[in-house]
C-alpha cells in the first residue's frame, strides 16, 4: 500500500505528458508485476485502511477497472463495507466518483448510500461530505441529498476556500441547487478569487448553468477579475470565459468591450470555431462596442468572408442570423446563404429543419427591415387573434380596462408582418395626450396616430441581473420601430407582482408619459 500510494503521490505533481512516460515505465517495470500479484493475495488480509488506499492508488495510477486486481479490491471493499470508518468511506467515495458503471462498482454504491444513510448524522468533516456527495451523484435519492445537504449546513461557518470550491463542485456532480450552501462557497469564492484556476473559474460558470443558480455578485466578480487580469489571459481563455457566460445570459460589458478591441486590433487568432463563438456570444448579450461599432463589425465580417470556401451551410447560417441580429447584413455571406442550392441543402435535412426555417426567416426579415433603403411604411397590415387572453396577461387586460375603460380602446395579441405579434397596441393622438379607438375601420394611414405596442416579457428574455434585452427581443423592438410602433416592455413578473390599483398608475405613466416619445425607449431602460 504504501508503495503505491507513493507512486500516485509522485506521479499526480508531474504534467500529463510525464504522467504516460512514467506509467509506461512503471508498468513494464518486473517489480510492478510482483508487487500487484502480492496486492492480489493479500486482499483479504488487508487492514480497512491499506484496503481503500491501494484500490484508491491502484485506480489512479491508471491500472484498468477491468483487470482481475481492480475488480478483486472493489469485491473486497463490498464484503467488509460495514467495518469502514468515515475517513475509509471518504477515500472509497472518491474512488468510485472516478470509476465507470459496472456491477461491482454500483453494487458498492449501492452498499455505501446505505451505509451513508445511516452515518451521515455523525459525520462533522466536511471534506467526507462533499466526497460522498461526489460519489452518490445525480442519481441518489432527494431524501438522501437533503440529508446531505442538512449536514453540510451544521458545519457551513468553518468553510474554507479549498473546501468551498470541491463543495461547489460537489453539488454539481450531485445537481443538486442547495442555494443556503451555494451562497455560501459563492461568498469565500469571492472573497479568494485571485487564487482561483482558470479551469476551476470555467467548472463554477458551467457548475452555475447546469444548477440554473444565477448569482450576479459572483458573475460580476468573476468578470471583473477577468476584466482587471484581461492582459494576463490568452485570447481563447477569454472566448472560453465570453461564452460560459452567455450560457448564463450575462453580460460581462466591460469585459467585451475589452475583448472587441482585442479582436479589432489582431483578429488573426480568430479561427472559425472562435469566429462562431464570438458572433454567438455578441449576438445573444446583444452587445455592440461604442464607439468602434462599424470597425468591429467589418472585422468580423472580414473573418468570416475568409472563411466561406471551407465553411459547411449550418455554419454559415449560425453566422449571418448572428449578424443580422445585431442589425449588421454580411454582404457577400448573405449571398453565399440565400442561393437556392445552399437554402435546398439546408432543409433536405429534417434534424433541427424547424429551427433552421426559423433562423432563414429571421434572416430574411432583417435583410427587409434593416436595409438601408428600407422606409417607414405609412400602413401596417394587422390582425387580432383569438379574444382569449393568455393567464399570465389577464392582469395587464384587466388594468387596461380600468385605465381606459373599453376595451374598444386598445387591441390584445396583435399579429403584424414578418410574423411579429404585440400583447396589446394602443393608438393615440398626435400630442399624446389622448387614447383613441381602435376598431377595424382605423387601419389606413394617418402619420397624426401614435401607435404603441406593450411586449410583457419573462425575465429570460433580458441578460441576467438587469433590464438589457437580450439579442431577439432587442431585434423585434429594432424591427416594430421601423414599422412606426413606439415599444414599450415591461417586464411581466414584476408586473404581476403589483398591486391591482398599483399596476393601473404603472401602466398609465407608461401610456402617458412624454419620457417614451419619440425616442422609442423601454420601460426597462437599456443598459447599452
Amino acid at each position: 500500500t504504501n508503495c503505491l500510494t507513493t507512486v500516485w503521490r509522485l506521479l499526480k505533481n508531474l504534467s500529463e505528458d510525464q504522467q504516460r512516460y512514467e506509467r509506461q515505465l512503471i508498468f513494464e517495470h518486473p517489480a510492478f508485476a510482483k508487487l500487484c500479484q502480492q496486492l492480489l493475495q493479500d486482499a483479504r488480509r488487508m487492514t480497512r485502511g491499506d484496503l481503500v488506499f491501494s484500490l484508491h492508488a491502484a485506480v489512479h495510477i491508471g491500472i484498468p477497472q477491468n483487470t482481475l486486481l481492480v475488480q478483486t479490491l472493489l469485491r473486497v471493499c463490498q464484503e467488509r463495507l460495514n467495518q469502514l470508518d468515515n475517513r475509509c468511506i471518504s477515500v472509497l467515495a472518491t474512488t468510485l466518483a472516478g470509476l465507470e458503471k459496472d456491477k461491482n462498482v454500483s453494487a458498492l454504491q449501492a452498499g455505501l448510500q446505505l451505509l451513508a444513510e445511516q452515518r451521515i448524522p455523525t459525520i462533522r468533516d466536511i471534506f467526507i461530505l462533499q466526497n460522498l456527495m461526489k460519489c452518490m451523484g445525480k442519481d441518489a435519492p432527494v431524501f438522501l441529498k437533503k440529508k446531505l445537504e442538512m449536514a453540510v449546513l451544521k458545519e457551513i461557518d468553518h468553510l474554507t476556500f479549498p473546501n468551498a470550491l470541491r463543495m461547489f463542485l460537489a453539488l454539481v456532480a450531485m445537481n443538486y441547487c442547495s442555494v443556503p450552501i451555494l451562497n455560501a462557497c459563492s461568498k469565500k469564492i469571492q472573497e479568494n478569487i485571485h487564487d482561483t484556476p482558470f479551469r476551476q473559474l470555467i467548472l463554477i460558470l458551467e457548475g452555475c448553468y447546469s444548477l440554473q443558480y444565477r448569482n450576479v455578485k459572483l458573475f460580476s466578480a468573476l468578470a471583473d477579475y477577468i476584466n482587471s487580469t484581461a492582459c494576463l489571459w490568452d485570447k481563447r481563455q477569454i472566448i472560453l470565459f465570453l461564452s460560459a457566460f452567455e450560457t448564463l445570459a450575462f453580460q460581462p460589458s466591460e469585459l467585451m468591450g475589452i475583448f472587441a478591441e482585442k479582436v479589432t486590433e489582431d483578429p488573426e487568432f480568430l479561427n472559425l470555431k472562435n469566429l462562431l463563438i464570438v458572433l454567438r456570444v455578441y449576438s445573444r448579450l446583444n452587445y455592440v462596442p461604442r464607439g468602434q461599432k462599424h470597425q468591429f463589425f467589418e472585422t468580423l465580417n472580414s473573418c468570416l468572408n475568409k472563411y466561406l470556401p471551407q465553411i459547411s451551410n449550418i455554419e454559415l447560417l449560425k453566422a449571418v442570423h448572428s449578424l443580422s441580429i445585431l442589425g449588421y447584413l454580411p454582404d457577400r455571406a448573405l449571398d453565399e446563404l440565400l442561393q437556392k442550392d445552399s437554402r435546398d441543402e439546408l432543409l433536405s435535412d429534417d434534424v433541427y429543419r424547424e429551427q433552421k426555417e426559423m433562423m432563414l426567416h429571421c434572416v430574411k426579415t432583417c435583410v427587409e427591415l434593416d436595409s438601408p433603403s428600407f422606409t417607414k411604411p405609412a400602413f401596417v397590415q394587422t390582425k387580432s387573434f383569438s379574444s382569449l387572453v393568455p393567464l399570465n396577461l389577464r392582469k395587464a387586460r384587466q388594468a387596461l380596462l380600468d385605465l381606459l375603460g373599453d376595451e374598444n380602446m386598445f387591441r390584445q395579441n396583435v399579429q403584424l408582418p414578418y410574423q411579429y405579434r404585440v400583447d396589446f397596441e394602443i393608438r393615440m393622438d398626435s400630442d399624446r395626450k389622448s387614447v383613441l379607438p381602435v376598431t377595424a375601420a382605423d387601419d389606413h394611414a394617418d402619420s397624426s396616430v401614435q401607435r404603441l405596442a406593450f411586449l410583457f416579457v419573462p425575465p429570460s428574455a433580458f441578460c441576467v441581473g438587469t433590464t438589457h434585452p437580450q439579442g431577439k427581443l432587442a431585434m423585434k423592438k429594432r424591427h416594430l420601430n421601423k414599422l412606426g410602433y413606439h415599444v414599450i416592455l415591461i417586464l411581466n413578473k414584476n408586473f404581476q407582482e403589483m398591486k391591482d390599483e398599483d399596476a393601473v398608475e404603472f401602466l398609465k405613466g407608461k401610456i402617458y408619459s412624454k419620457n417614451y416619445f419619440p425616442s422609442s425607449d423601454v420601460a426597462v431602460q437599456n443598459s447599452n
